[in-house]
């Protein structure tokens, strides 16, 4: 093994020169242009040869060279196209990479999914070290939130789609690195500074109680960058501040479809069986075999948001020695989110139905009406705000000890947090109804479903509160990591990487819900003035929607400030407790550590062979320890009040734990070869994990408020529960048939194990006692009772044990029953948990594969970027199956096209963005249903203009065709949401000083 003078046409010992290259020139757009300089600084050829490459096309070429020049398979984006894109944040610039697609929450993209791998199995790094995250939204899960973290002023995204030994586990998608600008990246003096107004369309389709005052709102940015004039010191400081007002506007049935059940089936929530009021208004009923399922709402709901983003970085590296170089550097983020909403929605309460259905086996309704009178017609409203805080501290020491020993050391202490921004709380539902509601139908056969309500009458019956719900939710995670690694150079041609880290990783998450059942109204009508609500029409606020203008559409709402209506509430019922949630009494708190240590190493050798080939051959080792603590209610008794019913007493609560601990050997093996000096190969297998999520590996249990003859149900999680683990394969073939074109083909297979999935046992609790099968109980059987007659019982232990410890005789009711209650005694058996809980059962594979085009039509400033997809698994959820499934979450094709010109003065990029149907969820709110997100294709523009070297403008646009985002059930019919929000268009202005 030895050096050969030319590799292609790349010297192998500047593979990391290469990558070093690649991330100096991405630090925003000031980079290119330095490096330019430099680099006629030092060899500068014939002024007449002299070729200067700016903007896009610099960036298309530093991204070439990051991919190719990496060990394994890894994509990325510089500054220069994330700054170029018209990318709200993050999340929306890395959708542009082929396998990543993202998942969009408020028309705007929250979380990524790569190669068909959910967002709980991507792990994300800043500057190679662990993120945390927190989500309001899912307090369980792992997934981060790109949404808070703002595009400007990060140098370059990577995206390892490989296993790699020197990385902390966790991306079985995907290892995505975030990295900040350093100011020895780019030496010298660099600053601009940037103004942009955001114009939201979204903004204007809202009532006036939700919508914002303006949709025109500000932004600015700006960078600072310096170093020393004897490059020891250097600092860059960053930051941007932005302002939105949006809204989104939802139809569909939001609460999930009941069921499924099959048309034999006889029991509560299916339509009318034989003998049934109703039986003979069904059109095409479902055959016995068909599965079908019925809506469980209907809503149209309208949201304004009103959010101020808020991020900054701070970088200061001091170079003591030429051998010797410290960075020490802050991120931060601010996220904060105001939310105004309204609500026209009907529920079905599975009376006398009137319907018409699909042919099965799915049937699903092509109408369906429920024959009611004087039911509500709810308006709800909301009100709430909440807040996110991402805060990273970190030190990191380079030390070339010796000319062929380099050592490294990071250290970071990093949190996230997520909680309320409201006295009114992190999320809230106060329901206004008129009780005017007849016979209610719902026409499925648009593309939105049509709402029609008979004899509505808002005079007759006035608004007024019926029930509500305020929720407090809080999520912390913290972690504190050290690594330390080194690179010992071996001979000439070989590099030997290894290196210790500790991690530790705190997740916390809390949660109350206070709620006023009373939905048959909690006061008076009288004692609500009418003026506080103001008569508005629905159609308007979702002119986009196909059925929008079916005549039969009930156009009618009622809109109403927040904050007044709440007032009345409280003060009418006397309960202000019920109106404002706090986590002084929470009713669950989880608290969960992990601690990993971890251990490395990698052998990296250049082989001097007729085909030039690169290997890398390493494995990590892994073991972490988990310590898991929930806050739980502690069971005191257990009483027989009813025939069937058997109510838990709790005595407060307590926090309990559990324990668990895993280890993992990952290896990893990268091959590459240049067949050509213009084309590559590579080969790569590696074993990665994915760690469960907090709610499977939850201490403590939650135990079922009522229980029955057959005991109580509890859950609990389970922190011995193993991480998914995956066996990847990935073969790719890259043609550089240009320093700014590439075509390439990728193919990659997953064989993942150990995803969790439930367990059900039956576990005696040894302090508490149920009356069934007692003392008692044994002296009634012996007297005649059967075991099925819990009246007979009953009626026994009253008669003849009244007065004796446990029971209780009350009063008879009308009907001649004995009333009263038995309390179970030390002596009668231990009542049982039906507990369900997490275990390692399911098993998956997946394969894919991924082409990519890039191309540069010669010196016209033309060019074009293209990528597809492909993901399989034959792991799909059942449509025709009842019951609990367990299927691949995730899974979608994908596609990007862009077009792209520049000259000296223009660059224009226009972007289409496609993702195909894929499975989010395996369960709605109703059930065991699937939700699908259907096909989505958005396009985005982006036009610059230089107007000098120092100043610049730009036009953009994001969702210019103004789509509309669809979820449906087992059937397309199923709708379950239609979303629309709208354009959003920005002009902005940067100088550079």
């Amino acid at each position: 093994m030895r050096n050969h003078t030319t590799k292609g046409a790349v010297h192998p010992n500047s593979r990391r020169r290469a990558i070093s290259l690649a991330v100096a020139s991405a630090c925003l757009s000031l980079s290119s242009a330095y490096a330019q300089e430099a680099v006629k600084a030092a060899d500068a050829p014939p002024a007449e040869q002299t070729v200067v490459v700016t903007g896009i096309r610099a960036s298309m070429q530093s991204t070439l060279n990051l991919k190719r020049n990496s060990d394994g398979i890894v994509d990325g984006i510089v500054a220069d196209d994330i700054g170029k894109f018209p990318d709200t944040n993050l999340a929306e610039s890395l959708q542009r990479i082929s396998g990543v697609s993202i998942d969009r929450s408020n028309g705007e993209g929250q979380k990524v999914t790569v190669r068909g791998v959910g967002p709980d199995l991507n792990m994300v790094l800043l500057n190679g070290r662990q993120m945390p995250t927190s989500n309001l939204g899912d307090l369980s899960g792992r997934a981060f939130d790109f949404s808070n973290l703002a595009s400007e002023a990060i140098s370059q995204i990577q995206v390892y789609k490989t296993s790699r030994a020197d990385t902390p586990p966790g991306g079985i998608g995907a290892t995505v690195n975030i990295m900040t600008a350093r100011p020895f990246d780019n030496p010298g003096m660099h600053s601009s500074v940037g103004v942009k107004g955001v114009y939201d369309t979204s903004n204007n389709h809202l009532p006036d109680a939700d919508k914002a005052s303006t949709s025109l709102t500000p932004e600015i940015s700006g960078i600072y960058s310096n170093t020393s004039a004897d490059g020891r010191w250097g600092v860059a400081i960053s930051g941007s501040y932005q302002k939105r007002n949006l809204g989104v506007n939802t139809a569909g049935i939001p609460n999930g479809w009941r069921g499924p059940f099959t048309g034999d089936e006889n029991n509560w929530g299916t339509i009318p069986q034989a003998g049934q009021p109703g039986y003979s208004d069904i059109t095409n009923r479902p055959k016995p075999g068909d599965v079908y399922s019925v809506p469980q709402n209907i809503s149209y709901f309208m949201k304004g948001m009103q959010r101020q983003r808020t991020n900054g970085q701070l970088a200061l590296q001091f170079k003591p020695t030429t051998d010797l170089t410290t960075t020490l550097d802050y991120t931060y983020s601010e996220n904060k989110i105001q939310t105004r909403s309204h609500e026209l929605s009907a529920w079905f309460n599975l009376g006398p139905s009137v319907s018409k259905w699909t042919d099965g086996p799915i049937a699903s309704p092509i109408y369906y009406q429920e024959n009611v009178t004087a039911q509500d017609i709810a308006m709800n409203g909301g009100d709430y705000a909440t807040k996110s805080t991402n805060k990273s501290l970190g030190f990191n020491a380079v030390w070339k000890a010796t000319p062929s020993l380099k050592v490294v050391f990071d250290a970071h202490s990093s949190s996230a947090v997520s909680q309320k921004d409201s006295p009114f709380g992190s999320a809230n539902d106060l329901a206004t109804v008129s009780f005017s509601r007849g016979n209610t139908g719902v026409d499925f056969t648009h593309e939105m479903p049509v709402l029609s309500i008979q004899g509505a009458n808002f005079t007759a019956a006035p608004m007024q509160v019926s029930g509500s719900w305020f929720q407090d939710g809080y999520q912390k995670m913290t972690i504190d990591q050290g690594q330390a690694s080194a690179s010992l150079k071996l001979m000439e041609a070989s590099n030997l990487n290894f290196g210790l880290a500790v991690t530790n990783v705190k997740n916390r998450s809390a949660f109350q819900q206070v709620q006023s059942d009373s939905w048959g109204g909690a006061t008076k009508a009288s004692d609500y003035p009418q003026s506080l609500f103001q008569a508005d029409d629905l159609r308007k606020y979702f002119g986009k929607m196909d059925g929008v203008n079916d005549p039969n559409l009930f156009n009618q709402i009622h809109t109403f400030n927040f904050a007044a209506v709440r007032q009345v509430a409280s003060d009418t019922t006397g309960k202000p407790a019920l109106y404002m949630p706090s986590l002084d009494n929470p009713d669950y708190d989880r608290r969960t550590t992990e601690k990993s240590k971890s251990a490395f190493v990698q052998l990296v050798t250049e082989w001097d062979t007729a085909i030039p080939i690169h290997t890398g051959i390493g494995a990590r080792f892994e073991k972490t320890d988990v310590l898991s603590t929930a806050l739980s209610q502690t069971p005191s008794e257990v009483r027989w009040v009813s025939q069937n019913e058997f109510p838990i007493t709790f005595a407060g609560k307590a926090f309990t734990s559990q324990t668990g601990s895993y280890h993992n050997l990952l290896p990893s093996l990268d091959i590459d070869a240049d067949l050509r000096s213009d084309f590559k190969v590579r080969a790569s297998y590696g074993e990665t994990i994915g760690r469960p999520r907090y709610d499977q590996i939850q201490g403590g249990t939650t135990i079922g408020a009522t229980a029955s003859v057959n005991g109580d149900s509890a859950s609990t999680g389970n922190p011995a529960l193993k991480p998914v683990k995956s066996k990847n394969l990935d073969l790719s073939a890259e043609w550089y048939y240009d320093k700014r074109s590439l075509v390439s083909l990728g193919l990659f297979e997953k064989k993942l194990t150990n995803y969790a999935g439930q367990s059900v046992t039956d576990v005696p609790q040894a302090n508490l006692h149920t009356p069934v099968g007692g003392k008692y109980w044994n002296a009634a059987l012996g007297a005649g009772c059967i075991v099925t007659d819990t009246a007979c019982i009953r009626n026994y232990i009253f008669k003849n044990f009244n007065g004796q410890p446990g029971v209780v005789r009350g009063p008879d009711n009308e009907k001649g029953e004995i009333t009263g209650v038995i309390t179970g005694q030390p002596s009668d058996p231990a009542i049982k948990f039906q507990t369900t809980s997490y275990v390692n059962a399911q098993d998956a594979n997946l394969h894919g594969a991924e082409i990519n085009w890039q191309h540069m039509f010669g010196n016209s400033g033309f060019g074009i970027q293209a990528n597809y997809t492909y993901v399989k698994s034959g792991l799909a959820f059942n449509n025709a199956s009842k019951g609990d499934q367990f299927a691949l979450v995730g899974l979608s094709n994908s596609a990007n096209l862009v077009g792209i010109y520049e000259d000296d003065k223009w660059s224009v990029r226009a972007a289409y963005n496609w993702r195909g149907q894929f499975l989010s969820s395996t369960t709605d709110l109703a059930g065991a249903n699937p939700q699908y997100v259907e096909p989505y294709g958005q396009v985005d523009v982006n036009v610059g203009y230089a107007y000098n070297k120092n100043l610049s403008f730009q036009l953009e646009a994001i969702n210019l065709t103004d789509q509309l985002q669809r979820v449906h059930g087992r059937t397309d019919m199923m709708v379950l949401s239609l979303a629309q929000s709208g354009p959003r268009y920005m002009l902005s202005a940067r100088y550079k000083f």
